[in-house]
């Protein structure tokens, strides 16, 4: 009898980061299958290798992994039937289920009235899995009609933050932020969202801000729609003060790194971002999206000029030079090479020389094969040469890497 009380759960159904049950299981380059929130969250926290195998992933795209889908469905179907075997943690992998006249029956009330409790309905039924999102993304005007409430005047906050919860939940799916950037690319001043998005970062929880921003990188997919979001409703502003009352909250200081990167394709937006003092804000908050705008910023004269302005911008650089992942160390020593070796800064020079830059940028030239980022070292090395004999070369040692000063 004591046996029947308890499931053993096969290991191939658990992922190998939550060991939960998987809801949506996918699967990486790799062939390692996760659940789909929990290798997310790994990829967006800066991570570029696969946490089973440790192995760097060429590619960070995951597949949905449908066959062990059923497969886990199916046994918690069978499991629940069995007695005692209603744990509340494995129901939780069963999808809800709803007909197509009620999915229809939703949309269209969210479509036509104040609708919190039915976006509340749609945001449980698609976080159930992907099955489910795929289900609804399918009707024609989904996507619209959700998008539409953003355009609405009066909107209860608590509808939305239901909206981007939604819109979060299938940006992945099959052509939703293809057509979210053509809604906003039709939209004028006067039905535009994207002051309701403002609205959210100004008013609306954590979360929703964090879901508002990655709504809007996403479908900020060609320079069209990337010019008109920087030059509408003051947003890089608005962003860049996020970042400064951020309280260093990594998630969202990361969604609006990457948003602003994203959107810096012009001269005229990146001088935007150094007028209200980018560079100051990014230094004191040097994540692996930070650097990424960081080597954006310095493409252009204004940019090194900010930079090298910053006493603690390069300190902090070289200081991050070594901790970070493969595509940051990148960002990093290309910032390095434009101040050093293009703009010649010789404060910025002595900065990096003080904090040991020499011994850590020759620790990256031993990493790295042959390349942009090798080469970029060598001129590095080159150009600081002069500054080592002024101060001590430190060494650097770990089981695989030794560099002593000779």
């Amino acid at each position: 009898m004591k046996n029947e009380l308890y499931i053993t759960v096969p290991s191939v159904f658990r992922c190998p980061i939550s060991l939960d049950v998987m809801k949506s299981p996918v699967s990486l380059c790799t062939g390692v299958t996760y659940d789909r929130s929990s290798i997310q969250h790994w990829l967006e926290s800066g991570h570029d290798t696969c946490p089973a195998t440790m192995q760097v992933l060429p590619s960070k795209d995951f597949v949905p992994n449908l066959t062990l889908h059923r497969l886990i469905n199916l046994w918690v179907q069978s499991s629940t039937r069995r007695p005692g075997s209603d744990s509340p943690r494995m129901l939780q992998a069963t999808p809800l289920m709803i007909s197509e006249v009620q999915a229809k029956l939703l949309i269209e009330k969210i479509e036509s009235e104040s609708c919190v409790d039915s976006l509340s309905k749609v945001a449980e039924f698609i976080s159930c899995c992907e099955e489910n999102r795929r289900f609804v993304v399918r009707f024609g005007g989904f996507v619209e009609v959700i998008a539409g409430v953003l355009k609405r005047k009066f909107v209860d906050i608590k509808a939305l933050e239901m909206v981007v919860r939604i819109l979060d939940l299938v940006l992945s799916e099959n052509g939703v932020k293809e057509r979210l950037n053509k809604l906003f690319l039709k939209s004028n001043q006067e039905n535009n969202f994207l002051s309701t998005i403002v609205l959210i970062l100004q008013n609306g929880s954590l979360d929703s801000k964090i879901k508002s921003v990655r709504v809007l990188d996403s479908i900020a997919l060609d320079s069209e729609s990337r010019r008109k979001m920087a030059d509408s409703q003051n947003i890089v502003s608005i962003f860049l003060h996020l970042l400064k009352t951020s309280n260093n909250n990594q998630s969202l200081n990361d969604a609006v790194t990457a948003f602003l990167t994203t959107v810096s394709i012009t001269r005229s937006i990146k001088s935007h971002l150094l007028e209200n003092g980018a560079v100051e804000i990014l230094s004191n908050s040097l994540g692996e999206k930070s650097l990424k705008l960081l080597a954006v910023l310095c493409s252009c004269s204004e940019g090194r000029s900010a930079i090298g302005s910053d006493p603690k911008c390069a300190a902090g650089i070289v200081e991050r030079l070594l901790k970070v992942s493969k595509t940051a160390t990148e960002d990093a020593v290309l910032v390095l090479w434009s101040m050093c070796c293009l703009s010649k800064d010789e404060k910025v020079k002595e900065e990096v020389v003080k904090e040991n830059g020499v011994t850590k940028i020759l620790v990256v030239m031993q990493r790295e094969g042959e390349g942009n980022v090798k080469m970029m070292c060598r001129d590095l090395v080159k150009a600081l040469r002069a500054g080592c004999k002024d101060w001590c070369l430190g060494s650097y040692e770990t089981k695989t890497t030794h560099i002593r000063p000779c």
